[in-house]
């Protein structure tokens, strides 16, 4: 199924949610969008993300992209985001999106 602006547009708009200090997965946007795959939300980041907050959308484990790995870390840091060495801990820093909105 094709990506339409109205997926682009909300995926988006969760990202922009997400407060500084706190992170989201590509599999939590997706769910949140309601988009089959998180390689959706990777491919919108990708090409529309460049006012978002992009730093704080990370892969399921807490990790980030590997090219972007040094920047993406110390602007979580810099935010206050709890590290663990290369990764997030996502246990204490994953941004839950509200339900029914």
């Amino acid at each position: 199924m094709p990506t339409t602006d109205a997926d682009i547009e909300r995926v988006r708009e969760l990202v922009a949610a997400i407060p500084p200090g706190r992170v989201a997965t590509y599999g939590d946007i997706a769910a949140a969008a309601g988009l089959s795959t998180p390689r959706t939300v990777g491919w919108i980041m990708r090409t529309d993300s460049a006012d978002l907050p992009w730093h704080r959308v990370l892969r399921a484990d807490g990790t980030p992209a590997a090219h972007l790995a040094h920047r993406q870390l110390r602007l979580l840091a810099e935010e206050g985001c709890p590290l663990a060495g290369d990764r997030v801990d996502l246990r204490r820093a994953r941004f839950v999106f509200a339900t029914g909105d």
